[in-house]
């Protein structure tokens, strides 16, 4: 979460682009993205300098070695005085964003195989960043403040750029919202993506899922002996045990489908500053028809792991969408064409954590029941963790839930978990609280799913998630079935009501009555006064 301080900061620095001339609201957010890229390619480049000094081997850095490409790294060009500085990054810096690849891939900086093709594909989606301020002041303020952002901590560089976004007065139109770290980590926890695994965002933003991803399965894949600690006393971890799968790692595990440019600048950039040189971050719309031909294997049977928070208010033209997708579920509600198109790009015994609006779960139109009965009927609907109203705040105060299923098969049972509280207070203000139920969530399922692998009887299940009272509970499919398929919590929970016990009637009336009296006695007493 942002300090106060940091969205200080940040509005200074969207004021100072006001005051200099850069009036739109999306200008000023790729500016700063531009200028944040820069500084994390420089921190990116320490790093690797400094892993190399330890290990003594020899570099793979991202800048050409000779004084002109030195000079393109931010440590060089930050303390430039305005004018000079304004026209490096217009003639030397930014061209160097569009040729990324082909400058990092050259004999002098190694063998970097497919990498140099990955950071090529970066450079794809800023072949049209351009300096836009003109204003030389307005570019050394924001040199300084972008300088002076604490952008080592992954969690604040989703932060801050969502919280830039957040400044969008059309944001928000398509549904379309940060979705906080803490709940991204549940949902990868829960559904513990494989170093062999392939996983996709179809709707992938800022890639914050699939960058949390690669730091879970990092932290996992670590030995003891290669955790260290900085000066802060953050933790940081080799991932030693992913060395065998780094080749598929870097370049065959991650995908992201968006339809922003924007978007796709800042998750390629993500992605790059979480160690994944090749992630797959493509421009498509993920409903749309042409994912088939742009996209042919992508589009179906393809993923191990799906991750998602579909757009949720969107309304589709049909004569654009993918056919397949409404043959499962007729509709142009995007959360109902989403859920059909992550069904269709899972594998066979494919997993997806997916977060929807509440409506999907009860919704009574024919394509809600008809989505409903594709994930009990022919898929393994895994789970249910109902969310708090106010997870999504300041963004939006939707209630929504997390479903967790699994392509193939029927299912027998659903598990759902009513989560409370996500250690976060759920007001605008979103600040931290002790109450955390999410914990709690992620060790029942991890016992619940160790009994279905188990193949424990459904006596067995119930013996631990039969009685509806509790927070973690199972339903079966055949009740489910019954009630036209509704998946909302409240349809199934048992509420236990406490007794309260009252005053009799004549009670209450007396004690009315000497309250009555004492006001006016108080009255006559204040008339005497007057």
């Amino acid at each position: 979460m942002l300090t106060g301080q940091l969205k200080s900061d940040i509005d200074k620095l969207w004021e100072k682009f006001w005051t200099g001339g850069v009036t739109n609201p999306l200008t000023v957010i790729e500016q700063i993205s531009y200028l944040m890229f820069a500084r994390m390619l420089d921190m990116q480049e320490e790093q690797a300098e400094r892993i190399a000094s330890r290990g003594g081997k020899s570099a793979v850095l991202l800048f050409p070695i000779d004084e002109a490409g030195q000079l393109l790294r931010w440590k060089n060009f930050k303390n430039m005085a305005g004018k000079e500085m304004l026209k490096h990054l217009k003639n030397n810096v930014f061209p160097f964003f569009a040729r990324l690849g082909s400058e990092s891939g050259s004999e002098t900086h190694g063998d970097m195989g497919s990498s140099a093709h990955a950071l090529a594909h970066i450079g794809e989606y800023m072949q049209d960043a351009d300096i836009e301020i003109k204003n030389e002041s307005v570019l050394v303020a924001a040199i300084k403040m972008v300088g002076d952002l604490p952008l080592t901590d992954t969690d604040v560089k989703g932060d801050i750029y969502e919280y830039l976004l957040s400044k969008l007065t059309t944001a928000g139109i398509n549904g379309q919202f940060r979705t906080p770290r803490h709940i991204i980590d549940a949902m990868i926890a829960m559904l513990d993506p494989q170093p062999l695994d392939t996983v996709c965002d179809p709707s992938c933003g800022t890639a914050g899922f699939l960058a949390r991803t690669m730091e879970y399965l990092q932290r996992k894949y670590t030995s003891a002996d290669q955790v260290w600690q900085d000066e802060e006393g953050i933790s940081h971890y080799s991932g030693d045990q992913l060395e065998p799968n780094r080749a598929h790692i870097n370049n065959e595990m991650f995908w992201g489908f968006d339809f922003d440019t924007t978007m796709l600048r800042v998750s390629s950039m993500n992605m790059l500053l979480h160690g994944v040189t090749g992630a797959n971050i493509n421009y498509q719309d993920t409903l749309s028809k042409s994912i088939t031909e742009h996209y042919p294997q992508q589009q179906e049977n393809f993923f191990d792991t799906v991750l998602a928070n579909p757009p949720f208010k969107g309304s589709l033209d049909e004569t654009n969408t993918n056919p397949k997708v409404l043959d499962l579920v007729k509709t142009k509600k995007t959360e109902l064409l989403f859920i059909a198109q992550i069904l269709r790009m899972l594998k066979l015994g494919g997993r997806s954590a997916t977060i929807v609006p509440d409506g999907v779960l009860f919704g009574s139109s024919k394509a809600h029941q008809q989505l409903r009965k594709e994930l009990l009927e022919n898929n393994q609907l895994d789970g249910i963790v109902s969310l708090p109203s106010g997870v999504f705040k300041p963004y939006a105060g939707v209630s929504t839930a997390i479903l967790f299923f699994t392509k193939g098969g029927s299912t027998e049972q659903v598990w759902f978990y009513d989560l409370k509280a996500d250690g976060y207070s759920l007001d605008d203000k979103r600040d931290k609280i002790n109450t955390d139920d999410l914990p709690d969530a992620l060790a029942k399922w991890k016992h619940y799913r160790s009994l279905v692998e188990a193949n424990a009887s459904t006596e067995e299940i119930n013996k631990y998630y039969g009685d509806k009272k509790q927070q973690a509970f199972v339903v079966d499919a055949a009740d489910i079935s019954e009630n036209k398929y509704d998946l909302s919590i409240n349809r199934y929970k048992e509420v236990v009501y406490k007794e309260e016990t009252y005053e009799e009637p004549k009670v209450i009336l007396k004690k009315l009555k000497d309250l009555e009296n004492d006001i006016l006695k108080d009255l006559n007493e204040l008339e005497k006064m007057l």
